[in-house]
C-alpha cells in the first residue's frame, strides 16, 4: 500500500514532514499515526487506515512533497521488511545528485499484499495515484511543483535563475521562497530591495541573530505583498460610541448561571458583539458582502466573519460561519474554540478558508486606530481600535463618552467610497444600539 501526502485544503500543493512517528519496519495499525504534516498554516497527524508493516519511509522529516506523492510503503502483517535508510532533508539551494531512473524497492517477502494507493486524509479524499500528481517541467526539462509554480508567478521569480533541492533535481516551494527571501529579481524588474547579504553587511557580524523564515512566515510576505500590489485599498475611519454596548454586555454577564466552582456558563467579550454587528452590517449592505473573483464580483448569502488569530511567527484567520443567524453565545464559544486550536495549528482548511470578510482587532494592546491589509479574495477587512473615554461637545459644554475608532479597508474593484461609507453606518448602527445584537 501506497501512503500518499494528504491533501489539506484546496489551494494547498505540497507538505511538510515535520516528524514521524514510526520507522521502517514498525509494525502499524489502524489508527496508529504515521507521521505529522505542516503546511502555512496547519500542521495535523496523519494516521494509518489498514494494518501491516512499515516497509519503507520516502520522504524524511523536514522534507517537502507534492499533495499525492507517495511518502511511504506498507507492507502486509507479517512480511519481512529490510529497513531502508533514510536520506537527510536536502540543503537549500543544494543541486540534487542525478537519481537512477527506478529507486530500489525494500526487501519484501512474497507474502506481502499487492501495492495499491491509499489516502490517508479523513477530511479530503485522494481520489488519483501519486503518478498523476507529477510536476509540470521547464522547457529546460527541470520539474517543478504546482506550488512552486504558482508562488513564482505571484512573486515574478524566473524559475531558470533557481538551483533545485528536490529529489531527482526538482524546484520545490522552499527554492521560490529562499529566492523571495533572498530578493532574487525577477524577469524583466528591478529589484524589490537589497539581498539578505546586503542587508548583513550593513550590521556588524555577531550583532544579530538570524531567524531563518518557516512555511507560514513565508507565505503571510507572499500573500500580503500581492495583496499591496494588486488590490487597489481605501480607508474609512469613524468613531462609535460603545457605552450602551458595555453596560448590556456587564448585565449579560452578571446574568450567567454559574457552575458548582462558580464558573460562568458564559463570558462575552466586546469581540463577540463586533462580530455579530458586522455579520449584520453585512446582511444589510448585501452589495458589500461580496468578494472579488477575477473577472466577476461573487455576491455572499450568508456573513462568514474572519476574526484574526495571533499566532507564534505568524496569525490565522479563521471563519465563524453564518454569524448574521448565531446567538453571542454561540458566537463567543465558537470564537473560544477555534482560537484555541488555531495556536495549537489544529484548525481543518474549511475552518479558515473562504468567508465574507474580516476582523483585526488590536484593541486589547491599546491600539487606538489601524488600518489593516485585505486578505483576498476579500473586499473588506474592519480593524478594530481601542474603547476610550473621550471628552464631547454639549451645549451646556462637554461632557466624557466611550468611544473606539473602527478603520475599514475596502477593494475599490468591489466597494466604492459611498458603498464602503454605508457599511460603516450600519456596523456603527447596531454597535450603538446594541439590544438589537441581542436578538
Amino acid at each position: 500500500m501506497d501512503v500518499l501526502m494528504p491533501q489539506l485544503g484546496e489551494t494547498v500543493a505540497e507538505g511538510r514532514v515535520t516528524k514521524w512517528f514510526k520507522s521502517a519496519g514498525d509494525k502499524v495499525a489502524p489508527g496508529d499515526n504515521l507521521f505529522e504534516i505542516e503546511t502555512d498554516k496547519v500542521s495535523m497527524e496523519v494516521p494509518a487506515t489498514e494494518a501491516g508493516v512499515l516497509a519503507e519511509v520516502r520522504v524524511a522529516a523536514g522534507e517537502v512533497a507534492p499533495v499525492g506523492a507517495v511518502v511511504a510503503v506498507i507492507a502486509a502483517s507479517g512480511a519481512v521488511v529490510k529497513p531502508t535508510a533514510v536520506k537527510a532533508p536536502a540543503a537549500p539551494h543544494a543541486q540534487a545528485p542525478a537519481a537512477p531512473v527506478a529507486a530500489a524497492a525494500p526487501a519484501v517477502a512474497s507474502t506481502a499484499a499487492p501495492m495499491r494507493p491509499v489516502a490517508l486524509d479523513p477530511f479530503h479524499e485522494v481520489r488519483t495515484p501519486a503518478r498523476n500528481y507529477g510536476p509540470a517541467k521547464l522547457a529546460s526539462g527541470v520539474a517543478v511543483s504546482p506550488l512552486a509554480r504558482r508562488l513564482a508567478a505571484q512573486a515574478g521569480i524566473d524559475l531558470k535563475s533557481l538551483s533545485p533541492s528536490g529529489p531527482h533535481g526538482r524546484i520545490l516551494a522552499n527554492d521560490v521562497e529562499t529566492a523571495i527571501g533572498n530578493s532574487v529579481v525577477p524577469i524583466g524588474k528591478p529589484a524589490a530591495g537589497p539581498s539578505a547579504e546586503r542587508v548583513k553587511a550593513l550590521y556588524a557580524p555577531g550583532s544579530y541573530d538570524e531567524v531563518p523564515l518557516d512555511m507560514m512566515r513565508r507565505t503571510i510576505a507572499a500573500r500580503l505583498s500581492e495583496a499591496t500590489q494588486t488590490i487597489p485599498h481605501f480607508y474609512l475611519s469613524a468613531d462609535v460610541a460603545i457605552e450602551r454596548l458595555l453596560a448590556i454586555r456587564e448585565e449579560a454577564n452578571a446574568s450567567a448561571v454559574k457552575d458548582a466552582d462558580g464558573n460562568p456558563a458564559f463570558r462575552l467579550s466586546l469581540n463577540d458583539f463586533v462580530i455579530k454587528a458586522w455579520a449584520l452590517a453585512l446582511q444589510r449592505v448585501p452589495a458589500a458582502n461580496a468578494v472579488w473573483a477575477e473577472d466577476r464580483i461573487l455576491r455572499l448569502h450568508g456573513s462568514d466573519i474572519g476574526v484574526a488569530v495571533a499566532l507564534d511567527g505568524g496569525l490565522i484567520t479563521p471563519l465563524i460561519r453564518g454569524a448574521q443567524k448565531k446567538s453571542l453565545t454561540d458566537i463567543s464559544a465558537e470564537m473560544q474554540d477555534l482560537a484555541e486550536r488555531a495556536r495549537a495549528r489544529r484548525l481543518k482548511p474549511h475552518e479558515y478558508q473562504g468567508g465574507a470578510s474580516a476582523i483585526s482587532n488590536l484593541g486589547m494592546y491599546g491600539i487606538r486606530e489601524f488600518s489593516a491589509i485585505i486578505n483576498p479574495p476579500h473586499a473588506t477587512i474592519l480593524a478594530v481600535g481601542a474603547g476610550e473615554r473621550r471628552p464631547v461637545e454639549t451645549e451646556d459644554g462637554f461632557r466624557f463618552v466611550t468611544k473606539m475608532t473602527v478603520t475599514l479597508s475596502c477593494d475599490h474593484r468591489v466597494v466604492d467610497g459611498a458603498l464602503g461609507a454605508e457599511l460603516v453606518g450600519a456596523f456603527r448602527h447596531f454597535i450603538e444600539h446594541p439590544v438589537g445584537l441581542m436578538v
